[in-house]
Protein backbone atom coordinates (compact mmCIF):
# COMPACT_ATOMS: atom_id res chain seq x y z
CA UNK A 1 0.00 0.00 0.00
CA UNK A 2 1.36 3.40 -1.00
CA UNK A 3 1.86 6.20 1.47
CA UNK A 4 -1.15 8.57 1.33
CA UNK A 5 -0.09 11.72 -0.48
CA UNK A 6 -2.14 14.66 -1.68
CA UNK A 7 0.34 15.11 -4.53
CA UNK A 8 -0.04 11.57 -5.91
CA UNK A 9 -2.62 11.87 -8.74
CA UNK A 10 -1.86 8.49 -10.36
CA UNK A 11 -1.96 5.73 -7.76
CA UNK A 12 -1.53 2.11 -8.79
CA UNK A 13 -4.54 -0.12 -9.40
CA UNK A 14 -6.20 -1.89 -6.51
CA UNK A 15 -5.18 -5.49 -5.88
CA UNK A 16 -7.37 -6.27 -2.88
CA UNK A 17 -10.85 -5.12 -1.95
CA UNK A 18 -13.16 -5.51 1.02
CA UNK A 19 -16.73 -6.55 0.21
CA UNK A 20 -19.34 -4.01 1.30
CA UNK A 21 -22.45 -5.74 -0.01
CA UNK A 22 -23.18 -8.95 -1.92
CA UNK A 23 -26.30 -9.21 -4.06
CA UNK A 24 -26.72 -12.87 -4.90
CA UNK A 25 -29.52 -12.16 -7.38
CA UNK A 26 -28.17 -8.88 -8.70
CA UNK A 27 -29.75 -5.46 -8.46
CA UNK A 28 -33.52 -5.24 -8.09
CA UNK A 29 -35.30 -4.07 -11.21
CA UNK A 30 -38.37 -1.99 -10.19
CA UNK A 31 -40.14 -3.03 -13.39
CA UNK A 32 -39.45 -6.72 -12.74
CA UNK A 33 -39.02 -7.06 -8.95
CA UNK A 34 -39.23 -10.86 -8.99
CA UNK A 35 -36.67 -11.31 -11.78
CA UNK A 36 -33.27 -12.67 -10.80
CA UNK A 37 -30.10 -11.11 -12.16
CA UNK A 38 -26.47 -12.17 -12.01
CA UNK A 39 -24.62 -12.04 -8.67
CA UNK A 40 -22.68 -8.84 -8.05
CA UNK A 41 -20.80 -7.28 -5.16
CA UNK A 42 -19.89 -3.76 -4.15
CA UNK A 43 -16.43 -3.36 -2.66
CA UNK A 44 -13.78 -0.86 -1.56
CA UNK A 45 -10.08 -1.06 -2.41
CA UNK A 46 -7.55 -1.29 0.39
CA UNK A 47 -4.92 0.83 -1.38
CA UNK A 48 -6.79 4.00 -2.41
CA UNK A 49 -10.32 3.29 -1.13
CA UNK A 50 -11.59 2.91 -4.70
CA UNK A 51 -15.26 1.90 -4.92
CA UNK A 52 -15.57 -1.06 -7.27
CA UNK A 53 -18.14 -3.55 -8.58
CA UNK A 54 -17.05 -7.18 -8.94
CA UNK A 55 -18.73 -10.40 -10.04
CA UNK A 56 -17.92 -13.68 -8.25
CA UNK A 57 -16.87 -16.91 -9.87
CA UNK A 58 -19.60 -19.42 -10.56
CA UNK A 59 -20.65 -21.23 -7.40
CA UNK A 60 -18.85 -18.75 -5.13
CA UNK A 61 -20.72 -16.63 -2.58
CA UNK A 62 -19.02 -13.56 -1.17
CA UNK A 63 -19.48 -12.41 2.42
CA UNK A 64 -19.53 -8.85 3.70
CA UNK A 65 -16.07 -7.82 4.99
CA UNK A 66 -14.36 -10.53 2.94
CA UNK A 67 -10.97 -9.39 1.68
CA UNK A 68 -10.60 -10.70 -1.86
CA UNK A 69 -7.91 -10.48 -4.53
CA UNK A 70 -8.78 -8.69 -7.80
CA UNK A 71 -5.27 -8.24 -9.24
CA UNK A 72 -3.97 -9.50 -12.57
CA UNK A 73 -2.92 -12.88 -11.15
CA UNK A 74 -5.02 -15.94 -10.40
CA UNK A 75 -8.18 -15.02 -8.49
CA UNK A 76 -9.85 -17.40 -6.06
CA UNK A 77 -13.26 -15.78 -5.70
CA UNK A 78 -13.67 -12.94 -8.19
CA UNK A 79 -14.43 -13.65 -11.82
CA UNK A 80 -14.41 -10.12 -13.19
CA UNK A 81 -13.94 -6.53 -12.08
CA UNK A 82 -17.00 -4.91 -13.59
CA UNK A 83 -15.84 -1.34 -13.10
CA UNK A 84 -15.70 1.70 -10.85
CA UNK A 85 -18.66 2.56 -8.64
CA UNK A 86 -19.98 6.02 -7.80
CA UNK A 87 -20.79 6.80 -4.18
CA UNK A 88 -24.42 7.64 -5.00
CA UNK A 89 -24.91 4.13 -6.41
CA UNK A 90 -23.93 2.38 -3.19
CA UNK A 91 -26.65 0.23 -1.68
CA UNK A 92 -28.01 1.00 1.78
CA UNK A 93 -25.98 -1.91 3.15
CA UNK A 94 -22.79 -0.67 1.48
CA UNK A 95 -23.23 2.79 2.98
CA UNK A 96 -23.62 1.31 6.45
CA UNK A 97 -20.60 -0.97 6.06
CA UNK A 98 -18.43 1.68 4.40
CA UNK A 99 -17.26 3.36 7.61
CA UNK A 100 -16.41 0.02 9.25
CA UNK A 101 -14.43 -1.06 6.19
CA UNK A 102 -12.51 2.22 6.03
CA UNK A 103 -11.54 1.94 9.70
CA UNK A 104 -10.54 -1.69 9.19
CA UNK A 105 -8.23 -0.68 6.33
CA UNK A 106 -6.67 2.17 8.33
CA UNK A 107 -6.03 -0.04 11.37
CA UNK A 108 -4.52 -2.76 9.18
CA UNK A 109 -2.03 -0.21 7.81
CA UNK A 110 -1.46 1.83 10.97
CA UNK A 111 2.24 2.33 10.23
CA UNK A 112 1.44 4.08 6.94
CA UNK A 113 -1.07 6.47 8.50
CA UNK A 114 1.19 7.21 11.46
CA UNK A 115 3.85 8.05 8.89
CA UNK A 116 1.30 10.42 7.34
CA UNK A 117 1.16 12.38 10.61
CA UNK A 118 4.96 12.39 10.77
CA UNK A 119 5.65 13.57 7.22
CA UNK A 120 2.68 15.48 5.80
CA UNK A 121 3.56 19.07 4.89
CA UNK A 122 1.79 22.38 4.26
CA UNK A 123 -0.92 22.86 1.68
CA UNK A 124 -0.07 26.54 1.20
CA UNK A 125 1.26 29.47 3.23
CA UNK A 126 -2.06 29.77 5.10
CA UNK A 127 -3.02 26.16 5.71
CA UNK A 128 -1.36 22.88 6.66
CA UNK A 129 -2.64 19.63 5.19
CA UNK A 130 -3.28 18.34 8.71
CA UNK A 131 -6.11 20.87 8.92
CA UNK A 132 -7.96 18.95 6.20
CA UNK A 133 -8.56 16.16 8.72
CA UNK A 134 -11.91 16.65 10.53
CA UNK A 135 -11.26 17.51 14.17
CA UNK A 136 -7.79 18.97 13.62
CA UNK A 137 -7.55 22.75 13.72
CA UNK A 138 -4.63 25.13 13.83
CA UNK A 139 -3.97 24.54 17.55
CA UNK A 140 -3.74 20.76 17.22
CA UNK A 141 -1.75 21.13 14.01
CA UNK A 142 0.86 23.24 15.79
CA UNK A 143 1.05 20.73 18.65
CA UNK A 144 1.51 17.82 16.24
CA UNK A 145 4.26 19.65 14.35
CA UNK A 146 6.10 20.52 17.57
CA UNK A 147 5.87 16.96 18.94
CA UNK A 148 7.03 15.25 15.76
CA UNK A 149 10.10 17.52 15.70
CA UNK A 150 11.10 16.08 19.06
CA UNK A 151 10.49 12.49 17.98
CA UNK A 152 8.39 10.82 15.26
CA UNK A 153 5.11 9.30 16.39
CA UNK A 154 5.26 5.52 16.77
CA UNK A 155 1.56 4.65 16.82
CA UNK A 156 -1.93 6.11 17.10
CA UNK A 157 -1.74 5.66 20.87
CA UNK A 158 1.56 7.54 20.98
CA UNK A 159 -0.03 10.33 18.94
CA UNK A 160 -2.99 10.62 21.34
CA UNK A 161 -0.78 10.59 24.44
CA UNK A 162 1.52 13.33 23.19
CA UNK A 163 -1.18 15.61 21.73
CA UNK A 164 -3.70 16.47 24.50
CA UNK A 165 -7.42 16.46 23.69
CA UNK A 166 -6.84 15.06 20.20
CA UNK A 167 -9.70 12.90 18.95
CA UNK A 168 -9.43 9.27 17.88
CA UNK A 169 -7.05 9.29 14.87
CA UNK A 170 -8.79 6.36 13.16
CA UNK A 171 -12.19 8.05 13.40
CA UNK A 172 -10.86 11.37 12.08
CA UNK A 173 -9.08 9.72 9.15
CA UNK A 174 -12.18 7.64 8.32
CA UNK A 175 -14.32 10.79 8.20
CA UNK A 176 -11.86 12.40 5.80
CA UNK A 177 -11.87 9.36 3.51
CA UNK A 178 -15.67 9.29 3.45
CA UNK A 179 -15.77 13.02 2.62
CA UNK A 180 -13.50 12.41 -0.35
CA UNK A 181 -15.57 9.46 -1.56
CA UNK A 182 -18.91 11.26 -1.28
CA UNK A 183 -19.72 12.60 -4.75
CA UNK A 184 -23.22 13.71 -3.74
CA UNK A 185 -21.99 16.91 -2.08
CA UNK A 186 -20.41 19.97 -3.66
CA UNK A 187 -16.67 20.05 -3.00
CA UNK A 188 -15.72 23.44 -1.62
CA UNK A 189 -13.05 24.72 0.74
CA UNK A 190 -11.25 21.93 2.58
CA UNK A 191 -13.42 19.28 0.93
CA UNK A 192 -12.11 19.88 -2.59
CA UNK A 193 -8.77 18.18 -1.92
CA UNK A 194 -8.01 14.46 -2.26
CA UNK A 195 -5.38 13.06 0.11
CA UNK A 196 -6.33 9.41 0.46
CA UNK A 197 -8.54 8.62 -2.53
CA UNK A 198 -8.44 9.00 -6.28
CA UNK A 199 -10.10 11.99 -7.91
CA UNK A 200 -13.44 10.59 -9.16
CA UNK A 201 -14.10 10.41 -12.89
CA UNK A 202 -17.11 12.70 -12.41
CA UNK A 203 -15.00 15.39 -10.74
CA UNK A 204 -15.51 18.82 -12.42
CA UNK A 205 -11.83 19.09 -13.36
CA UNK A 206 -12.01 15.81 -15.28
CA UNK A 207 -15.28 16.75 -16.98
CA UNK A 208 -13.78 20.05 -18.09
CA UNK A 209 -10.80 18.36 -19.70
CA UNK A 210 -12.98 15.88 -21.57
CA UNK A 211 -15.41 18.61 -22.62
CA UNK A 212 -12.70 20.87 -24.00
CA UNK A 213 -11.01 17.98 -25.73
CA UNK A 214 -14.24 16.98 -27.42
CA UNK A 215 -15.03 20.52 -28.45
CA UNK A 216 -11.61 20.89 -30.02
CA UNK A 217 -12.04 17.75 -32.08
CA UNK A 218 -15.51 18.84 -33.15
CA UNK A 219 -14.37 22.22 -34.41
CA UNK A 220 -11.50 20.68 -36.34
CA UNK A 221 -13.77 18.13 -37.98
CA UNK A 222 -16.41 20.70 -38.87
CA UNK A 223 -13.86 23.03 -40.45
CA UNK A 224 -12.28 20.37 -42.65
CA UNK A 225 -12.81 21.13 -46.33
CA UNK A 226 -14.38 24.52 -45.67
CA UNK A 227 -13.20 27.65 -47.38
CA UNK A 228 -12.13 30.51 -45.12
CA UNK A 229 -14.88 32.99 -44.28
CA UNK A 230 -13.85 36.43 -45.53
CA UNK A 231 -17.09 38.22 -44.71
CA UNK A 232 -16.50 41.69 -43.30
CA UNK A 233 -13.03 41.96 -44.82
CA UNK A 234 -12.29 44.57 -47.47
CA UNK A 235 -11.57 43.00 -50.84
CA UNK A 236 -8.06 43.53 -52.09
CA UNK A 237 -7.78 45.42 -55.40
CA UNK A 238 -6.04 43.19 -57.87
CA UNK A 239 -4.27 44.95 -60.74
CA UNK A 240 -6.11 44.60 -64.06
CA UNK A 241 -4.22 43.10 -67.01
CA UNK A 242 -4.09 46.46 -68.86
CA UNK A 243 -2.35 48.13 -65.91
CA UNK A 244 0.48 45.64 -65.94
CA UNK A 245 3.69 46.96 -67.45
Amino acid sequence: MDNPNIDNPNPKKEEYVIILDYLKFGYVNPERPTAHGKPIAQAIGVDKFTLIEVTPKEGVDLDIHDKVYIGSGKRDKVNRVKGLLDFENLTATSRIELEYAIKEIILAHEDIYVKFFNEIDSLNIKMHKLELIPGIGKKHTQMILEERKKEPFKSFEDLKERVPLLGEPVDMLAKRVRLELDTTTVKRGKNKYYMFTQVPSRHPSNRKKKFNKGRGRGRNNRNKGRKPNNRGKKPQNKPSPENKE
